[in-house]
């Protein structure tokens, strides 16, 4: 008898109660959605392609799934973590299991509406941490696990005034990173600039301290090919001056930091590089201690097709390594780029209070640490969710950089403060975040939505009835989202109300229809397919081949849950237990 196949996962109470969310449709509020041209060229023109909704966001990423599965290029969420700290403005003291079913049901979705070379990434503490990367794995697969990424948030100073503490002191968060699929692209490189003059103060090793002064008569000698056979030309240099930049600094009496200003471009170190282009060049030219550079087209790398110089200095021909290949000068200043890794403590939380001119306390996320997450995964134009809108950091920041967004949020805070923000930004009223560094202006869109009341409800005798605040259009538009269909009415035929595919169409009514009313109908829709929803029907719903005929509600009603919310709970019901919560003295 062959063992039944085992898989590693999560388990937890509750995790194979599954909740299946009524599709509902979105109502766009016209009085909050914003739109503004733009006051100076280069900033962004209204396109309404930017949602801020309102509502469950569960229920409202169901309503998302039918019209963009696929198109979302980059999610960035931070979820309520957990902790039992009682935020003022989410009750975050959720049960563990109840936590992990929460995330478990959202993150399916936001995996469907990632496209195939799309990125999600989920911060956290460490509270979950560990139990959200296993449940990640299951969801998005142990293959498509990219990165941990630690990010410093604050700094460990001082001593407890409340006696000595028995853990370390918390001052890291986790972002957890999966892409949905092996189209995923390679992440464009991020830097950490630090001012020049601070980088070589704290490096015991810092190398680039050689200036070629003068790079002296530069005269062809000969060529050689690359490993593909493309030509490389040799060029030998005489007479060119070598000179340190402590010697250029006595001898020009101006201080060594301003020496690297001077001669920005032509401060180099030597490397020892082993590639085959350096061997090439060895064994194509003589021994001399002297100067050579070659010309060529790299096949790959950063100057991929585009002609280069390359330096090689002395007997054993060692590589001229360029400073400005490795910083940026700036306003004055020279700044060493370092490349980020997973360690992410270059942020500067000092300021996020004031970010967006909204207070959110202790969910804040500075636009910095956005700003990189969809600079190293996006390019203009791609779109960017967050179903945990918070504050609205992520719209923010997607909005100045040029991306298109969707935002979704639950709490009255959408109204008080997500909506006032983005407001701000395309009024061109935020000087705050990352405005200065993009050089935002102003300018943009969005629509608001506020999620539909479920569509089904039940009378006073206790039958499941149509909902009477859903009109003819808003019902038509929820039969065909419950259906799977597109919503898309034609004006010059009635009966075009929504498609699945290019012959295929839906029409929702409220009347009760006849077999006799067909016949017209059944003409005029000819060699298509209509499936047509009323609230009851008299005759043969088979008479024509072409014609479905089904009534409302008992086509849906075992579609989904209807009325219930995206949440196992009300969050206002649910009283934490003593255990929920960890208090911190100090604070």
């Amino acid at each position: 008898m062959s063992e039944k196949l085992q898989k590693l996962e999560l388990t937890w109470p509750g995790k194979d109660e599954r909740f299946n969310p009524e599709p509902r449709i979105l109502l766009e509020d016209t009085s909050k959605s914003y739109s503004k041209e733009p006051t100076e060229e280069g900033s962004v023109k209204p396109t309404f392609d930017n949602m801020l909704i309102h509502g469950d966001n569960l229920l409202a990423l169901k309503a998302l799934e039918q019209d963009y599965t696929g198109k979302v290029k980059c999610i960035y969420i931070d979820p309520p973590y957990n902790t039992g700290s009682a935020f003022e403005y989410y009750d975050d003291g959720l049960e563990h299991s109840i936590w992990l079913s929460l995330m478990r049901d959202r993150l399916e979705i936001l995996r469907k509406l990632l496209s195939e070379d799309g990125v999600i990434f989920v911060q956290l503490d460490d509270n979950e941490g560990a139990y959200l990367k296993v449940l990640m794995d299951e969801v998005f697969g142990r293959n498509n696990y990219i990165n941990t990424i630690c990010v410093k948030t604050k700094n460990s100073s001082g001593a407890s005034g409340g006696g000595e503490d028995k853990r370390l002191k918390k001052n890291i968060e986790f972002i957890f990173v999966y892409s949905k699929g092996q189209d995923f692209c390679q992440f464009k490189t991020q830097y950490e600039e630090i001012l020049l003059e601070k980088y070589i103060a704290e490096s015991s090793s810092f190398a680039y301290k050689s200036v070629l002064y003068d790079e002296g008569k530069k005269e062809y000698y000969t060529s050689t090919v690359d490993g593909s056979g493309n030509e490389i030309k040799i060029f030998k240099h005489t007479n060119y001056i070598i000179k340190s930049i402590s010697q250029i600094s006595k001898e020009e009496n101006i201080s060594e930091i301003a020496a690297y200003k001077k001669y920005f471009d032509k401060i180099f170190t030597l490397e020892n590089a082993q590639t085959s282009i350096r061997t090439r060049v060895k064994e194509a030219t003589d021994e001399d201690d002297t100067y050579y550079t070659i010309e060529y087209y790299p096949i790959s790398g950063r100057n991929k097709g585009q002609l280069t110089e390359v330096g090689f200095l002395g007997k054993t021909k060692r590589l001229v390594s360029y400073l400005k290949n490795t910083c940026i000068q700036h306003n004055n200043e020279i700044y060493k780029r370092i490349k980020i890794g997973t360690l992410w403590n270059d942020m500067s939380w000092s300021s996020v209070f004031f970010e967006g001119d909204v207070d959110f306390p202790s969910g804040k996320k500075p636009e910095k640490l956005v700003q990189r997450i969809i600079e190293m995964s996006t390019n203009e134009g791609d779109l960017v969710l967050d179903s945990f809108l918070g504050s609205g950091t992520t719209a923010a920041v997607a909005h100045k950089m040029g991306r298109k967004w969707i935002g979704i949020e639950m709490g009255d805070h959408c109204n008080t403060h997500c909506l006032k923000r983005l407001k701000n930004i395309i009024d061109g009223t935020d000087p705050t975040g990352i405005t200065k560094m993009v050089e935002w202006k102003n300018g943009g869109s969005f629509k608001f939505y506020e999620l539909a009341s479920t569509l089904i409800v039940k009378d006073r005798y206790g039958q499941q009835v149509i909902s009477d605040k859903y009109n003819a259009d808003m019902l038509a538009e929820a039969m065909c989202k419950i259906l799977d269909y597109h919503y898309q009415p034609d004006k010059e035929k009635y009966w075009k109300q929504g498609f699945s595919s290019e012959k295929s169409f839906i029409y929702t009514t409220t009347m009760s229809m006849q077999e006799t009313s067909l016949e017209a109908l059944a003409e005029e829709v000819g060699d298509n397919n209509l499936l047509i929803c009323c609230s009851a029907f008299r005759g043969n719903a088979n008479a024509y081949p072409n014609i479905s005929v089904k009534k409302i509600p008992a086509a849906i009603l075992k579609k989904c849950e209807w009325g219930a919310t995206g949440y196992p709970f009300q969050l206002k019901d649910y009283q934490p237990k003593d255990e929920d919560f960890e208090f911190d003295e100090e604070e």
